[in-house]
């Protein structure tokens, strides 16, 4: 499984000493195209405009420096002996996705309240966008050669070079060895999730469920997915994400049930900001 062809290169742009590498235009790119599609969704749903844009305002800072913290405090011996500067140089990578969405929920927790709007609602409105910039952003990844999986078989090799493009190949081969493109699996899995939430989006009208469909569904793919790769954040003999996914579907699930129980899936909340007539 040699590769005579280099690997593309993870940056973007240089001039001089400035750089933009890949992996932050995909990340930039994913964001932009899920506000595009979450204030869609909310002109739809006749909500007061921009309100999602200046929502965005405050959760994407958060969400980004959430996923920093989360991933730097489980991988504290990589940076103790680094420049301090490193601890924020997150165009090289190392950010964790369960941080960004603890930063994220959070931040909307308290916007809701502040604006005394429908949190359940926004999050519905938002989990699409987020699970498509997740799938957008795993290209990121890709770039770094980074959250790949173990090297593949030479059957598996054989097969893949079938089906996969010879870009993705290339990329995924590193010093000969091939390796599991995970980044490809759990994009993949992500945009069948995404179908699946805009189906029930369309025809299931009990609030709160497609946030907490998304977390149910996401959740089981990175399971499955976190256990191929190489690169996974622990906790004693435990893989982090794997830890965060038990727990995200037990408790969406639970959610789930309870809100049902209460009927508080069909509260109507009054307080949603409605468009200015």
């Amino acid at each position: 499984m040699s590769n005579s062809t280099p690997a593309i290169d993870r940056i973007f742009f240089q001039y001089g000493s400035f750089t933009i590498y890949w992996y932050s235009v995909i990340i930039i790119t994913g964001i932009i195209i899920g506000i595009f599609l979450a204030n869609k969704e909310a002109d739809r749903l006749g909500l007061k405009k921009d309100i999602i844009t200046d929502l965005m305002v405050f959760v994407i800072p958060i969400a980004i420096i959430f996923a920093r913290i989360y991933y730097v405090t489980f991988e504290w011996k990589q940076y103790v002996n680094q420049p301090f500067s490193e601890l924020f140089a997150v165009w090289n990578g190392g950010i964790a996705i369960h941080g960004a969405i603890i930063g994220s929920v959070l931040t909307v927790i308290i916007y809701t309240h502040i604006k005394k709007i429908s949190f359940w609602q926004i999050v519905d409105i938002l989990a699409p966008s987020l699970i498509l910039g997740q799938a957008i952003g795993r290209w990121g990844n890709f770039m770094n050669q980074e959250a790949h999986g173990g090297p593949i078989s030479e059957t598996i090799y054989n097969n893949f070079h079938q089906y996969l493009p010879d870009f993705i190949m290339n990329q995924m081969t590193i010093d000969g060895v091939m390796y599991h493109p995970t980044f490809l699996y759990e994009s993949f899995w992500n945009i069948i999730v995404l179908i699946l939430l805009l189906i029930l989006r369309k025809y299931n009208p009990l609030r709160g469920e497609v946030f907490l469909s998304y977390v149910t569904l996401y959740s089981i793919g990175r399971f499955v997915i976190e256990g191929m790769r190489m690169d996974s954040l622990y906790l004693g003999q435990f893989r982090v994400a794997q830890l965060v996914s038990v727990l995200l579907i037990v408790g969406a699930i639970s959610l789930i049930f309870y809100r049902r129980k209460m009927g508080q899936e069909n509260y109507e909340d009054k307080s949603v900001i409605k468009k200015s007539t």
